[in-house]
Protein backbone atom coordinates (compact mmCIF):
# COMPACT_ATOMS: atom_id res chain seq x y z
CA UNK A 1 0.00 0.00 0.00
CA UNK A 2 1.01 3.27 -0.98
CA UNK A 3 3.02 5.85 1.89
CA UNK A 4 0.13 8.61 1.44
CA UNK A 5 -1.71 6.49 4.10
CA UNK A 6 -1.86 8.63 7.47
CA UNK A 7 0.99 8.44 10.41
CA UNK A 8 0.80 6.41 13.67
CA UNK A 9 0.23 9.26 15.42
CA UNK A 10 -2.78 9.82 13.33
CA UNK A 11 -4.13 6.64 13.08
CA UNK A 12 -3.79 5.83 16.96
CA UNK A 13 -6.05 8.77 17.33
CA UNK A 14 -8.53 7.74 15.20
CA UNK A 15 -8.95 4.13 16.56
CA UNK A 16 -9.09 5.89 19.93
CA UNK A 17 -11.91 7.95 18.54
CA UNK A 18 -13.65 4.67 16.53
CA UNK A 19 -13.84 3.04 19.93
CA UNK A 20 -15.52 5.68 22.07
CA UNK A 21 -18.20 5.95 19.11
CA UNK A 22 -18.15 2.68 19.57
CA UNK A 23 -18.50 2.64 23.55
CA UNK A 24 -21.06 5.06 23.66
CA UNK A 25 -23.46 4.62 20.68
CA UNK A 26 -26.66 7.17 20.47
CA UNK A 27 -29.94 6.22 17.53
CA UNK A 28 -31.16 8.95 14.97
CA UNK A 29 -31.51 11.94 16.08
CA UNK A 30 -30.35 11.80 19.86
CA UNK A 31 -26.29 12.27 19.01
CA UNK A 32 -25.51 14.45 21.59
CA UNK A 33 -22.38 12.81 23.13
CA UNK A 34 -21.17 11.90 20.00
CA UNK A 35 -20.91 15.32 18.54
CA UNK A 36 -19.26 16.80 21.85
CA UNK A 37 -16.69 14.37 20.63
CA UNK A 38 -16.71 14.97 17.14
CA UNK A 39 -16.24 18.79 18.36
CA UNK A 40 -14.02 18.83 20.64
CA UNK A 41 -11.64 17.01 18.13
CA UNK A 42 -12.31 20.04 15.63
CA UNK A 43 -11.49 22.69 18.19
CA UNK A 44 -7.96 20.58 19.05
CA UNK A 45 -7.43 20.38 15.31
CA UNK A 46 -8.17 24.45 15.20
CA UNK A 47 -10.90 23.81 12.42
CA UNK A 48 -14.14 26.11 12.82
CA UNK A 49 -17.63 24.64 12.96
CA UNK A 50 -21.41 25.02 13.29
CA UNK A 51 -23.45 23.04 15.42
CA UNK A 52 -27.14 24.37 16.06
CA UNK A 53 -27.84 21.30 19.08
CA UNK A 54 -29.70 17.79 19.34
CA UNK A 55 -31.13 16.42 15.88
CA UNK A 56 -28.41 18.49 14.05
CA UNK A 57 -24.93 18.11 12.65
CA UNK A 58 -22.24 19.43 12.79
CA UNK A 59 -20.15 21.41 10.30
CA UNK A 60 -16.71 22.19 9.78
CA UNK A 61 -15.03 23.66 7.39
CA UNK A 62 -10.78 24.61 6.46
CA UNK A 63 -10.89 27.24 4.70
CA UNK A 64 -7.98 27.16 2.83
CA UNK A 65 -8.33 29.03 -0.56
CA UNK A 66 -9.49 32.77 -1.08
CA UNK A 67 -13.15 33.93 -1.26
CA UNK A 68 -14.66 32.26 -4.03
CA UNK A 69 -12.34 29.29 -4.31
CA UNK A 70 -13.65 25.71 -4.88
CA UNK A 71 -14.84 23.58 -1.96
CA UNK A 72 -15.21 19.67 -1.11
CA UNK A 73 -17.21 18.24 1.46
CA UNK A 74 -16.56 15.07 2.90
CA UNK A 75 -19.31 13.19 5.00
CA UNK A 76 -19.76 11.12 7.67
CA UNK A 77 -22.58 9.61 9.43
CA UNK A 78 -23.14 9.54 13.23
CA UNK A 79 -26.49 7.45 14.17
CA UNK A 80 -26.10 3.74 16.09
CA UNK A 81 -28.63 0.94 15.58
CA UNK A 82 -31.09 -0.79 17.90
CA UNK A 83 -30.11 -3.93 19.04
CA UNK A 84 -27.97 -6.16 21.02
CA UNK A 85 -24.00 -6.41 20.46
CA UNK A 86 -22.57 -9.52 21.10
CA UNK A 87 -18.45 -8.76 19.73
CA UNK A 88 -16.88 -9.65 23.29
CA UNK A 89 -15.26 -6.29 22.33
CA UNK A 90 -13.36 -4.71 25.05
CA UNK A 91 -14.47 -1.36 24.38
CA UNK A 92 -18.72 -3.09 23.51
CA UNK A 93 -21.45 -0.77 23.69
CA UNK A 94 -22.15 0.42 26.56
CA UNK A 95 -25.66 1.11 26.51
CA UNK A 96 -27.72 -1.80 25.91
CA UNK A 97 -29.77 -1.62 23.15
CA UNK A 98 -27.80 0.30 21.00
CA UNK A 99 -25.07 -0.90 18.98
CA UNK A 100 -22.89 0.60 16.34
CA UNK A 101 -23.90 -2.14 13.99
CA UNK A 102 -23.28 -0.57 10.60
CA UNK A 103 -19.46 1.12 10.75
CA UNK A 104 -20.48 4.72 11.25
CA UNK A 105 -18.13 4.72 14.28
CA UNK A 106 -15.34 4.10 11.44
CA UNK A 107 -16.73 6.60 9.25
CA UNK A 108 -16.81 9.68 12.16
CA UNK A 109 -12.87 8.66 12.76
CA UNK A 110 -11.99 8.32 9.50
CA UNK A 111 -13.10 11.69 8.72
CA UNK A 112 -11.55 12.85 11.37
CA UNK A 113 -8.27 11.56 10.59
CA UNK A 114 -8.53 13.05 7.19
CA UNK A 115 -9.36 16.64 9.05
CA UNK A 116 -6.16 16.33 10.94
CA UNK A 117 -4.24 15.43 7.64
CA UNK A 118 -5.89 18.28 5.71
CA UNK A 119 -5.15 20.82 8.82
CA UNK A 120 -1.86 19.55 9.16
CA UNK A 121 -0.44 20.38 5.38
CA UNK A 122 -3.91 22.59 4.03
CA UNK A 123 -4.58 22.85 0.56
CA UNK A 124 -4.01 25.99 -1.20
CA UNK A 125 -6.65 25.34 -4.02
CA UNK A 126 -10.44 25.62 -1.61
CA UNK A 127 -11.71 24.73 1.39
CA UNK A 128 -12.61 21.41 3.08
CA UNK A 129 -16.46 21.05 4.54
CA UNK A 130 -16.50 18.36 7.14
CA UNK A 131 -20.04 17.32 7.05
CA UNK A 132 -20.94 14.95 10.54
CA UNK A 133 -24.39 13.74 9.82
CA UNK A 134 -27.48 12.76 12.21
CA UNK A 135 -29.79 9.66 11.16
CA UNK A 136 -28.83 8.12 7.97
CA UNK A 137 -30.43 4.92 9.30
CA UNK A 138 -33.67 5.92 10.29
CA UNK A 139 -34.84 9.53 9.32
CA UNK A 140 -32.96 11.05 6.48
CA UNK A 141 -30.58 13.18 8.32
CA UNK A 142 -29.06 14.19 4.91
CA UNK A 143 -32.13 16.03 4.37
CA UNK A 144 -31.56 17.76 7.53
CA UNK A 145 -27.92 18.68 6.45
CA UNK A 146 -29.23 20.15 3.69
CA UNK A 147 -31.80 22.61 5.03
CA UNK A 148 -29.45 23.58 7.27
CA UNK A 149 -27.32 24.92 4.52
CA UNK A 150 -24.53 22.54 5.06
CA UNK A 151 -24.04 22.47 1.34
CA UNK A 152 -24.15 26.19 1.12
CA UNK A 153 -20.63 26.65 -1.68
CA UNK A 154 -20.10 23.23 -2.03
CA UNK A 155 -18.82 21.97 -5.62
CA UNK A 156 -18.91 18.16 -4.84
CA UNK A 157 -19.46 15.78 -1.69
CA UNK A 158 -17.82 12.54 -1.16
CA UNK A 159 -18.32 9.59 1.17
CA UNK A 160 -18.13 6.17 2.01
CA UNK A 161 -18.98 3.29 4.03
CA UNK A 162 -17.16 0.15 5.27
CA UNK A 163 -17.88 -3.17 4.18
CA UNK A 164 -17.08 -7.30 4.64
CA UNK A 165 -17.28 -7.19 0.82
CA UNK A 166 -13.98 -6.28 0.74
CA UNK A 167 -10.81 -6.66 2.68
CA UNK A 168 -8.59 -3.41 4.26
CA UNK A 169 -6.51 -2.53 1.39
CA UNK A 170 -9.44 -2.48 -1.01
CA UNK A 171 -12.03 0.27 -2.25
CA UNK A 172 -14.50 0.01 -4.60
CA UNK A 173 -15.25 3.08 -6.53
CA UNK A 174 -18.13 2.95 -9.48
CA UNK A 175 -20.01 5.38 -11.72
CA UNK A 176 -23.73 5.70 -11.81
CA UNK A 177 -26.21 3.80 -9.35
CA UNK A 178 -25.02 2.28 -6.57
CA UNK A 179 -27.07 1.93 -4.34
CA UNK A 180 -31.39 0.83 -5.21
CA UNK A 181 -34.21 3.02 -4.25
CA UNK A 182 -36.15 1.77 -1.44
CA UNK A 183 -39.97 2.13 -0.41
CA UNK A 184 -41.70 0.83 2.78
CA UNK A 185 -45.36 -0.69 2.50
CA UNK A 186 -48.13 -1.30 4.81
CA UNK A 187 -50.80 -3.37 3.80
CA UNK A 188 -54.27 -3.62 6.18
CA UNK A 189 -56.73 -6.34 6.22
CA UNK A 190 -60.01 -6.33 7.57
CA UNK A 191 -61.71 -9.67 7.34
CA UNK A 192 -64.82 -10.73 9.56
CA UNK A 193 -63.80 -12.44 13.25
CA UNK A 194 -65.29 -14.88 14.70
CA UNK A 195 -64.94 -18.39 16.95
CA UNK A 196 -61.88 -20.92 15.45
CA UNK A 197 -64.79 -24.02 15.30
CA UNK A 198 -67.16 -22.12 13.20
CA UNK A 199 -65.00 -20.58 10.34
CA UNK A 200 -67.96 -20.07 7.94
CA UNK A 201 -69.49 -17.61 10.33
CA UNK A 202 -65.98 -15.26 9.45
CA UNK A 203 -63.78 -13.83 6.88
CA UNK A 204 -60.36 -15.16 8.46
CA UNK A 205 -58.20 -12.23 8.03
CA UNK A 206 -55.00 -14.51 8.42
CA UNK A 207 -55.88 -16.92 5.32
CA UNK A 208 -55.61 -13.77 3.59
CA UNK A 209 -52.70 -12.71 4.64
CA UNK A 210 -50.73 -16.08 4.03
CA UNK A 211 -52.10 -15.86 0.42
CA UNK A 212 -51.24 -12.54 -0.35
CA UNK A 213 -47.57 -12.83 1.08
CA UNK A 214 -47.37 -15.35 -0.95
CA UNK A 215 -48.84 -13.90 -4.11
CA UNK A 216 -46.72 -10.55 -3.52
CA UNK A 217 -43.32 -13.17 -4.05
CA UNK A 218 -44.33 -13.14 -7.94
CA UNK A 219 -44.24 -9.67 -8.17
CA UNK A 220 -40.49 -10.18 -8.82
CA UNK A 221 -40.20 -13.48 -9.80
CA UNK A 222 -42.81 -13.42 -12.71
CA UNK A 223 -43.83 -9.70 -13.95
CA UNK A 224 -40.25 -7.72 -13.39
CA UNK A 225 -37.54 -8.54 -16.16
CA UNK A 226 -34.95 -10.41 -14.66
CA UNK A 227 -32.63 -8.03 -16.18
CA UNK A 228 -33.57 -5.34 -13.53
CA UNK A 229 -32.56 -5.86 -9.79
CA UNK A 230 -35.77 -6.07 -7.20
CA UNK A 231 -36.32 -6.76 -3.90
CA UNK A 232 -40.16 -7.08 -2.27
CA UNK A 233 -39.98 -8.14 1.85
CA UNK A 234 -42.72 -8.66 4.05
CA UNK A 235 -40.86 -8.46 7.01
CA UNK A 236 -43.38 -7.84 9.89
CA UNK A 237 -46.58 -9.79 10.18
CA UNK A 238 -49.02 -8.80 13.23
CA UNK A 239 -52.69 -10.25 13.23
CA UNK A 240 -54.32 -12.71 15.62
CA UNK A 241 -55.41 -12.44 19.70
CA UNK A 242 -55.77 -16.22 20.88
CA UNK A 243 -55.35 -19.78 19.23
CA UNK A 244 -59.75 -20.09 19.03
CA UNK A 245 -60.32 -17.00 17.54
CA UNK A 246 -60.34 -16.37 13.84
CA UNK A 247 -58.05 -12.92 13.32
CA UNK A 248 -60.53 -9.70 11.98
CA UNK A 249 -57.26 -7.76 11.34
CA UNK A 250 -54.13 -8.24 9.93
CA UNK A 251 -51.50 -6.01 8.77
CA UNK A 252 -48.38 -6.61 6.62
CA UNK A 253 -45.28 -4.57 6.63
CA UNK A 254 -42.72 -4.79 3.75
CA UNK A 255 -40.02 -3.04 1.79
CA UNK A 256 -39.10 -2.73 -2.02
CA UNK A 257 -35.78 -2.38 -3.68
CA UNK A 258 -35.47 -1.25 -7.52
CA UNK A 259 -32.76 0.44 -9.47
CA UNK A 260 -35.31 1.72 -12.21
CA UNK A 261 -38.18 3.93 -11.71
CA UNK A 262 -40.50 2.09 -14.70
CA UNK A 263 -39.61 -1.16 -12.23
CA UNK A 264 -40.64 1.06 -9.16
CA UNK A 265 -43.86 1.80 -10.64
CA UNK A 266 -44.79 -1.37 -12.14
CA UNK A 267 -44.08 -3.26 -8.15
CA UNK A 268 -45.91 -0.61 -6.68
CA UNK A 269 -48.56 -0.74 -9.26
CA UNK A 270 -48.76 -4.55 -9.08
CA UNK A 271 -48.74 -4.15 -4.95
CA UNK A 272 -52.17 -2.07 -5.34
CA UNK A 273 -53.50 -4.74 -8.09
CA UNK A 274 -53.01 -7.97 -5.70
CA UNK A 275 -54.40 -6.34 -2.76
CA UNK A 276 -57.53 -5.41 -4.49
CA UNK A 277 -57.94 -8.58 -6.32
CA UNK A 278 -57.15 -10.19 -2.79
CA UNK A 279 -60.13 -8.61 -1.15
CA UNK A 280 -62.23 -9.14 -3.83
CA UNK A 281 -61.96 -12.24 -3.53
CA UNK A 282 -62.21 -12.89 0.07
CA UNK A 283 -64.78 -9.93 1.00
CA UNK A 284 -62.23 -8.44 2.84
CA UNK A 285 -61.06 -4.84 3.02
CA UNK A 286 -57.56 -4.62 1.75
CA UNK A 287 -55.93 -1.02 2.04
CA UNK A 288 -52.30 -0.31 1.16
CA UNK A 289 -50.26 2.60 1.99
CA UNK A 290 -46.96 3.02 0.19
CA UNK A 291 -44.06 5.34 1.79
CA UNK A 292 -41.27 6.49 -0.51
CA UNK A 293 -37.84 5.64 0.68
CA UNK A 294 -34.28 7.19 0.09
CA UNK A 295 -33.80 7.80 -3.69
CA UNK A 296 -30.63 5.49 -5.70
CA UNK A 297 -27.27 7.27 -4.78
CA UNK A 298 -25.98 7.60 -8.69
CA UNK A 299 -22.26 8.77 -8.41
CA UNK A 300 -21.85 11.28 -11.23
CA UNK A 301 -18.87 10.32 -13.75
CA UNK A 302 -16.33 13.83 -12.65
CA UNK A 303 -16.32 12.44 -9.52
CA UNK A 304 -16.23 9.12 -9.74
CA UNK A 305 -13.24 9.60 -11.90
CA UNK A 306 -11.22 11.87 -9.70
CA UNK A 307 -12.15 9.59 -6.43
CA UNK A 308 -10.61 6.44 -9.07
CA UNK A 309 -7.81 8.39 -9.67
CA UNK A 310 -7.44 9.23 -5.52
CA UNK A 311 -8.19 5.40 -4.55
CA UNK A 312 -5.27 4.16 -6.96
CA UNK A 313 -2.68 6.62 -5.14
CA UNK A 314 -3.81 5.14 -1.51
CA UNK A 315 -4.33 1.42 -2.21
CA UNK A 316 -2.52 1.34 -5.64
CA UNK A 317 -4.22 -0.24 -8.55
CA UNK A 318 -4.50 -3.90 -7.20
CA UNK A 319 -6.76 -2.90 -4.40
CA UNK A 320 -9.04 -1.02 -6.80
CA UNK A 321 -12.21 -2.97 -7.01
CA UNK A 322 -15.05 -3.09 -9.22
CA UNK A 323 -18.91 -3.27 -8.85
CA UNK A 324 -20.53 -5.83 -10.33
CA UNK A 325 -24.09 -4.42 -9.35
CA UNK A 326 -25.64 -2.00 -7.65
CA UNK A 327 -26.62 -2.81 -4.10
CA UNK A 328 -30.00 -3.48 -3.13
CA UNK A 329 -29.24 -1.18 0.20
CA UNK A 330 -30.16 1.97 0.47
CA UNK A 331 -28.46 5.04 1.80
CA UNK A 332 -29.57 8.79 2.33
CA UNK A 333 -26.40 10.53 0.79
CA UNK A 334 -28.38 10.26 -2.29
CA UNK A 335 -30.21 13.22 -0.93
CA UNK A 336 -26.75 15.31 -1.03
CA UNK A 337 -26.06 13.82 -4.62
CA UNK A 338 -29.50 15.41 -5.78
CA UNK A 339 -28.02 18.57 -4.49
CA UNK A 340 -24.77 18.06 -6.01
CA UNK A 341 -22.15 16.14 -7.90
CA UNK A 342 -20.20 13.65 -6.14
CA UNK A 343 -18.99 9.65 -5.64
CA UNK A 344 -19.64 7.66 -2.60
CA UNK A 345 -17.43 4.59 -2.35
CA UNK A 346 -16.91 1.44 -0.53
CA UNK A 347 -13.65 0.74 1.87
CA UNK A 348 -13.21 -2.89 2.26
CA UNK A 349 -13.40 -3.56 6.16
CA UNK A 350 -12.24 -7.20 6.44
CA UNK A 351 -9.23 -9.18 7.57
CA UNK A 352 -7.79 -11.62 5.67
CA UNK A 353 -8.89 -14.41 8.28
CA UNK A 354 -11.75 -13.01 9.10
CA UNK A 355 -15.19 -14.72 8.05
CA UNK A 356 -17.66 -12.00 6.49
CA UNK A 357 -19.70 -10.63 8.59
CA UNK A 358 -23.06 -8.49 7.01
CA UNK A 359 -23.82 -4.97 7.89
CA UNK A 360 -26.34 -4.55 11.01
CA UNK A 361 -25.34 -8.08 12.25
CA UNK A 362 -24.85 -7.74 16.30
CA UNK A 363 -21.47 -9.19 15.98
CA UNK A 364 -20.64 -6.75 12.97
CA UNK A 365 -16.83 -5.77 13.78
CA UNK A 366 -13.78 -4.10 11.45
CA UNK A 367 -10.51 -4.28 11.34
CA UNK A 368 -8.86 -1.01 12.36
CA UNK A 369 -6.59 -0.83 9.51
CA UNK A 370 -9.39 0.34 7.26
CA UNK A 371 -9.18 3.63 9.35
CA UNK A 372 -5.91 4.83 7.83
CA UNK A 373 -7.20 3.35 4.42
CA UNK A 374 -10.32 5.44 4.86
CA UNK A 375 -8.65 8.81 6.05
CA UNK A 376 -5.98 8.54 3.56
CA UNK A 377 -8.73 8.50 0.81
CA UNK A 378 -10.18 11.11 1.79
CA UNK A 379 -7.26 13.67 2.29
CA UNK A 380 -6.52 12.50 -1.49
CA UNK A 381 -9.75 12.80 -2.69
CA UNK A 382 -10.01 16.63 -1.55
CA UNK A 383 -6.42 17.85 -2.99
CA UNK A 384 -7.29 15.80 -6.09
CA UNK A 385 -10.62 17.61 -6.16
CA UNK A 386 -10.19 21.14 -5.26
CA UNK A 387 -6.95 20.93 -7.96
CA UNK A 388 -9.36 20.20 -10.96
CA UNK A 389 -12.29 22.64 -9.82
CA UNK A 390 -9.70 25.12 -9.61
CA UNK A 391 -8.08 24.39 -12.98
Amino acid sequence: MSDILTSEQIYERMVELRRTFHRNPELAFEEEQTAKVIMAELDRLGIPYKYDGVGTGVVGRLACGAPGAPAVALRADMDALPGAENTDLPFASSIEGRMHACGHDAHMAMALGAAALLAESPPTDGDVVFVFQPAEERGGGSRVMIQSGALQGVNAIYGGHVTHHYRVGEIMVASGVITAHSDRFQIAIRGKGGHGARPHEATDAIVITGLLIVAIQTLVSREINPVYPSVVTVGQVEAGSAPNVIAEQATLRGTIRTTQSDVRDQIHEGLQRMANAMGELHNAEVDVEITEGYPPVVNSPRETEIAHRAARNVVGESGLMAMDHPSMGSEDFSYYLREVPGCYVRFGARRREQEYIPLHSPAFDIDEGVLKVGAAFFDEVSRAALREYRA
